[in-house]
């Protein structure tokens, strides 16, 4: 023992090394309930933020969290199916206008590319001003040919101004919506006429009708 060591009081050096040993115990402590919790950790953080099998998206954006619709807006039932819902005016919606036209014939084509899985998907076009479709459009995006139903906008005030609110939440009205069977928004696209991302929107709306179920009424 050294000199030096000799102008510790003992009490000292027996705090001293309680206070290491203290210290080591936490640090193992620690170490243990982090190992254990990992499991859950991985869990959360997978589901969460990874979202397994549904939370990566090829061109869509993830609602997050997902925005309740409400079945009363309309007399068409959100509740329990997949929604592919759209809003523009009768108006507008021409054959000249290209942008309009864009959008319902991307609609119905991702439909139809869901093949077999097509009758889990139904298409909503919010007619935004109450007028008379166009024939021409009206023949070519119907019910029966194209799966589109055709809803004004809801004539209670309140519902109305629930609806846009919903609608135009993250800037997204002109979107197209994608709404759960819950039922509530989860993802919406933008209008495009690229085939490339086409098949993309595809992909996005393939895993999801693949991987999810629950909650769905096909009747």
């Amino acid at each position: 023992m050294s000199d030096q060591d000799l102008l510790i009081p003992a009490s000292q050096t027996d705090s001293v090394a309680i206070d290491a040993r203290t210290r080591r115990g936490r640090l193992q402590m620690l170490l243990l309930l982090l190992a254990c919790a990992a499991p859950v950790i991985a869990s959360y953080f997978t589901y969460y933020v990874i979202k397994p099998a549904g939370g990566k998206t090829n061109f869509g954006v993830l609602v997050q969290p997902p925005q309740d619709a409400n079945d009363a807006w309309f007399d068409v039932p959100l509740k329990g199916k997949w929604t592919l819902l759209i809003e523009r005016s009768a108006g507008d919606c021409q054959l000249k206008n290209a942008s309009c036209i864009e959008a319902l014939f991307l609609m119905r084509q991702l439909r139809v590319a869901m093949g077999r899985e097509s009758g889990r998907v139904q298409l909503l076009w919010v007619n935004s001003d109450g007028k008379p479709i166009d024939p021409e459009v009206a023949h070519a995006y119907d019910e029966k040919t194209a799966g589109f139903r055709v809803v004004n906008l809801p004539t209670d005030t309140k519902l109305k101004k629930e609806f846009q609110a919903w609608l135009d939440r993250e800037g997204a009205g002109s979107q197209i919506q994608l709404i759960d069977p819950s039922p509530a928004k989860m993802m919406y696209f933008p209008v495009t006429n690229s085939s490339k991302e086409f098949g993309s929107i595809k992909k996005d709306l393939e895993k999801l009708l693949r991987l999810n179920h629950k909650g769905e009424n096909l009747s």
